[in-house]
């Protein structure tokens, strides 16, 4: 039995290996306030969403789409699907309850998985009942053919004949093996045999037993059907080689509900791993309706076909941070490989760079997005390279950093990868920063990559702005003429002031200059 709710054909990879640059992505996009509230503080749903978020640039677009239908599902139906989601946990949760023997034994390997079988066929009649009430309002294929799958092998007959099973190898009336003799003496070929069944009624069955006892007893003349033999009540070493003939006996029994065991344990672990994400995104799905963000599924693109179209798209993070829908854009960059930003100081140039990576990796997570519309291609890699504040742990300066941290990119570099910048090489001097910002961004265009820069350098920015490119498109962050910002970004070429006077007026008011004299 399989889940695949995330994947068409195969399980979710939850122990798969993170991104070399898992830790900026994590520090850069601010995902740590994504996770948390999707997670809810369920730890099983922030490793999972973390992990799926982390791996998003390796799906492709069928991936996408996938569970772009499997999550409209969920959103439909929400409840049904956080019930499914605690039928796993209360398996794993009664499971914590049973008694671990000792294992390496036959007979404790028995019980204990004895045990654990009746819990498993417990949870798997409630989540049976469950599908079959509600099957009929899922349409997606992910979560069709999981109900269908449940339906054709969890029927009636299954549960009677496991039932029956487990009854058998609780062994009530003790164990009936059969063994020939080897060299030696010694006792060979133990076989399990189903027990006998009793004979008559009660009446029958106590007079033979008294029958047998007489002819043991040599009380009357006769030949018994069996020989019984007794121990002592103190006969340790008695017990203890009938207690290993009996384990001789139930070994390979013992073994196969054990891997049986093992096997419906995988399929509830993978359920409960792949529904996470799903309740994650339910989770993710209220606090939006909260405060009224929008939110869309996006029409996703091969990687060759460069687009990204958008409206209203916002920074999640900023959102749920502030509780609060805040600015969204308008963007159209179809067919644009480069994407400059400019403009006034604070004027959201950052925050629009991180909702655009934001929206990226929730995109091809098979998740909705920040935004009333998107459409963007997929990509097989994210990179940012943001601006770090000065650091007392560092070996050298920050322009030497800033150079490492992109030389770890170009190494780390996939074929349509997606590179996010925000001020970077603004540790040097303008000249300089703008000649290295101009050649990286050249030699990175030679190939089907997307960069989106946000800079203040005038030299790098209006440089690519007189080349004309067909393929290039430069925002500017909107500021008002007395200086107010609109957090809104438009189409404008790049100018050679970002307004930081506007800031210095704003800080240093003489309201606040009243402040920092007192």
């Amino acid at each position: 039995m399989k889940a695949f709710l995330l994947h068409r054909d195969r399980d979710f990879d939850l122990k798969r290996a993170p991104p070399p640059n898992e830790s900026d992505l994590l520090r850069d996009l601010e995902l740590e306030t994504l996770l948390l509230a999707m997670a809810a503080k369920d730890e099983l749903v922030l490793n999972v969403t973390k992990s799926a978020l982390m791996a998003a640039t390796c799906n492709d677009v069928a991936t996408v789409e996938y569970r772009q239908a499997a999550l409209k599902d969920c959103l439909r139906n929400p409840q049904v699907v956080r019930q499914l989601y605690s039928l796993t946990e209360e398996a794993f949760q009664r499971l914590k309850k049973v008694w671990s023997r000792f294992r390496e034994y036959p007979s404790s390997l028995l019980e204990d998985s004895l045990s654990r079988m009746r819990i498993f066929m417990d949870v798997l009649r409630k989540i049976r009942n469950l599908s079959d009430r509600h099957s009929a309002e899922f349409h997606s294929e992910g979560f069709s053919n999981l109900f269908t799958m449940l339906a054709r092998e969890l029927d009636d007959e299954y549960f009677a004949l496991v039932d029956k099973q487990l009854n058998r190898l609780s062994f009530q009336n003790g164990v009936l093996v059969s063994a020939g003799i080897g060299r030696g003496l010694k006792g060979g070929n133990y076989t399990l045999r189903r027990p006998l069944k009793p004979e008559g009624n009660w009446l029958v069955r106590a007079t033979k037993r008294v029958y047998q006892w007489l002819v043991s007893e040599r009380l009357i003349r006769g030949r018994p059907d069996a020989y019984t033999l007794y121990l002592a009540p103190r006969d340790e070493a008695g017990a203890q080689a009938m207690s290993e003939l009996r384990d001789r006996g139930v070994a390979i029994a013992a073994d196969a509900l054990a891997k049986s065991v093992d096997h419906i344990d995988g399929f509830f672990l993978m359920l409960r791993t792949e529904l996470a994400f799903y309740v994650g995104c339910l989770n993710l799905h209220e606090r939006l309706l909260d405060f009224h963000a929008p939110f869309t599924f996006p029409v996703v693109k091969e990687a060759g076909d460069v687009s990204f179209s958008s409206t209203d798209l916002y920074d999640i993070c900023l959102a749920l941070s502030m509780n609060q829908r805040p600015v969204g854009n308008e963007v159209e960059a179809d067919g644009k490989s480069l994407i400059v930003i400019t403009g006034a100081n604070q004027g959201g140039k950052t925050t629009f760079l991180r909702s655009f990576g934001l929206a990226q990796l929730m995109s091809q997570c098979g998740m909705f997005s920040p935004a009333a519309s998107l459409r963007l291609n997929v990509v097989d890699g994210l990179f940012t390279h943001f601006k770090r504040e000065e650091d007392a742990t560092m070996k050298s300066g920050k322009f030497d950093e800033e150079l490492s941290r992109m030389d770890a990119i170009v190494n780390a570099l996939t074929p349509n990868g997606l590179i996010l910048f925000n001020e970077s090489f603004a540790a040097t001097n303008e000249r300089e920063g703008s000649e290295i910002a101009g050649q990286i961004v050249s030699g990175l265009l030679e190939r089907p990559h997307k960069i989106v820069f946000v800079s203040h350098q005038y030299a790098f920015t209006h440089g690519f702005y007189e080349r004309r490119l067909a393929s290039a498109l430069f925002l500017r962050a909107d500021r008002q003429p007395d200086g107010r910002r609109t957090f809104k970004l438009v189409e404008g070429e790049p100018l050679s002031t970002s307004f930081g006077e506007d800031v210095y007026r704003e800080v240093f008011s003489s309201h606040g200059a009243a402040r920092v004299g007192a």
